[in-house]
């Protein structure tokens, strides 16, 4: 089985000749965060990653989380490995240093939970929570909820847990049935049950807070009246010490496709009648906090599908590279990865991986400045920003993930069918993030329901006119000609999609509905090509002024070329699907599909 190292090169190129990393230390917030401090952390963050989490993703997978006596206990080693996370300081990279965080760039700590992902997605889902809670709390709870909390959570000595679905409902969190009576104390009593509970339960950490969404009695119905509550495991008494066990159990473990590690529980609370729970911010207004926490993972989630991607390179390459198949054509015999069916493979999940990289990246650098930026209106901007490249990290990355991962068992032929190589566990791991923290069909109706006319469009509208003035900058000859060409042609595409999508807001929302998927794709598309040009640009100019490293640098012209002539083009394809309406999708009748 091939073993992840973390891609710091191209980590690195991303970081600095794409998404300008300088601009963040430029701000006073971060003017600590020199390249100095990135490189240590990315080291030392490589180091740990692949020395303690990698060598338990095989294991933890073949052996699974189970439930005990009514305890889940994770794979063997996991307890020791979270133990090793937690000291080495690697779960408030981002956060608040008044409660024990590090302060750093959240696009340092994106960086870190993408090789965290590619060593070990299932236990890297453990910390994602814990954080997503740590956003709902600040941004929304009482500064005795942050004393009481904060600490715990951002050092990972308490883990959390966010408990939206129930069985009659998933997507439509609005139809949930969990209560929560007010006791008269400030407290409430919490009373339902919730289903895939990622890390509801487990062995690693002290205590594990429950995010509960829940109803209180007269509350409106659907989406409107649902209020959010602290339900911890443990009792946390008022000094902050451990009390009593909370009425809340796992009633049963999910039999799972991939992430066996990772507990995804059944959650039971109040049985008893004594499950307690405080209410986080105002009564009703849940939906609201828990978008806060959901958006931070949902970013998370899109950069699981860039990590696993990347660990699907890795191991298609290495098989690639050893594996002796037949005779490429113009050879008396040479490693599969000379056949030009392997290297279109290869490079396909290559490109679009750095793609995916530069994305999610740029994402969280949005989120920095949003928060960091000395400008209110640069903080608008940044935010705006954020929002728009959301669904697109979410749902395209992780549709990469799955995309790469299948591509790698195909470059293993035979073998990537078989566990022992380790790629179809991959290919199983990645599946449920297209589908978890909103599905990428959620994540498609949110662009274009909600984010293209967010602030009369101004954020998408800034973003093509980034890309139109790249495209005029670019030479037209060479790597950079062909790029520029190509990017221009999808721009048009996407231009003339938005103006239809626009449109069509006002008169058939069914038929903006039918487009969706197809318009989100083609919007990361263009966006990754964008970026991949912008990376382009940059290593052509290093080549001609330093000229060192040029292998390096010349292949990060390459794969933006290959991306432009062999992803890109598949632009008009989309813009055709987004346009053409809703009729086909609905002319036949339901009952009839099946006769």
């Amino acid at each position: 089985m091939t073993a992840y190292t973390a891609p710091l090169k191209d980590i690195r190129f991303a970081l600095d000749h794409i998404i300008d990393y300088g601009e963040l230390v430029a701000l006073d917030r971060f003017s600590e965060a020199t390249p100095d401090v990135v490189d240590a952390i990315l080291s030392e963050g490589a180091k740990f990653v692949s020395g303690v989490i990698d060598p338990l993703r095989r294991s933890g997978d073949q052996q699974g989380s189970v439930l005990e006596n009514g305890t889940v206990r994770t794979p063997d080693g996991f307890r020791e490995a979270y133990r090793q996370y937690v000291d080495g300081g690697w779960n408030g990279l981002a956060a608040d240093p008044d409660y024990g965080g590090q302060g750093l760039p959240f696009v340092l700590a994106c960086v870190f939970s993408e090789m965290f992902a590619s060593a070990n997605v299932a236990f890297s889902l453990c910390p994602l929570l814990g954080q997503g809670a740590v956003e709902a709390i600040s941004s929304h709870g009482t500064e005795d909820q942050k004393a009481l909390y904060l600490e715990k959570l951002i050092t990972g000595k308490w883990s959390g847990a966010m408990c939206l679905t129930e069985p009659q409902a998933g997507s439509d969190v609005g139809a949930l049935k969990t209560k929560a009576e007010p006791v008269g104390d400030g407290t409430y009593r919490i009373s339902g049950q919730k289903i895939f509970i990622t890390y509801g339960d487990h062995d690693m950490a002290e205590n594990v807070i429950h995010l509960v969404l829940a109803r209180l009695p007269d509350a409106p119905a659907g989406t409107k009246g649902i209020s959010l509550f602290i339900v911890p495991k443990i009792l946390v008494n008022d000094d902050g010490s451990l009390g009593a066990r909370n009425d809340m159990r796992v009633v049963s473990l999910e039999h799972k496709l991939g992430i066996h590690a990772s507990p995804t529980c059944v959650m039971s609370y109040g049985d008893d009648g004594n499950c307690v729970g405080y209410l986080i911010g105002e009564e009703n207004r849940g939906m609201r906090y828990m978008f806060t926490m959901m958006n931070h993972a949902r970013l998370g989630v899109g950069i699981q599908g860039l990590a696993l991607s990347e660990l699907a390179f890795q191991q298609a390459y290495a098989y690639a590279m050893e594996r002796v198949q037949g005779r490429p054509i113009g050879t008396d015999g040479a490693p599969i990865i000379e056949h030009a069916d392997v290297r279109r493979m290869l490079l396909r999940i290559k490109s679009q991986t750095e793609a995916a990289r530069a994305l999610c990246y740029l994402n969280a650098k949005a989120i920095d400045m949003a928060h960091a930026a000395a400008d209110k209106e640069d903080r608008w901007w940044a935010q705006g920003l954020a929002d728009l490249l959301t669904p697109l990290s979410k749902a395209w990355c992780t549709d990469l993930g799955v995309e790469s991962a299948s591509l790698a068992v195909q470059v293993h032929g035979g073998m990537g069918y078989i566990e022992e190589t380790g790629v179809a566990q991959t290919l199983r791991d990645a599946r449920i993030a297209p589908i978890y923290e909103g599905t990428n069909g959620i994540q498609a109706l949110d662009l274009v329901g909600r984010k293209l006319a967010q602030d009369g469009g101004e954020h998408w509208k800034v973003l093509f006119m980034r890309i139109e003035r790249l495209v005029s900058e670019l030479p037209n000859e060479g790597d950079l000609g062909v790029i520029g060409r190509a990017l221009q042609d999808a721009l048009t595409t996407l231009k003339h999609a938005t103006d239809w999508m626009m449109a069509e807001r006002d008169r058939n929302m069914r038929a903006v509905a039918a487009g969706a998927t197809d318009y989100l794709r083609l919007f990361a598309l263009t966006v990754g090509g964008y970026l991949l040009a912008v990376g382009a640009r940059s290593a052509d100019h290093y080549l001609r002024s330093r000229g060192d490293d040029a292998a390096y640098y010349q292949a990060r012209l390459s794969m933006a070329r290959f991306f432009a002539e062999q992803v890109l083009p598949e632009s008009r394809s989309l813009g055709a699907r987004v346009t053409c309406g809703d009729e086909t999708l609905f002319a036949v009748r339901a009952d009839a599909l099946a006769s």
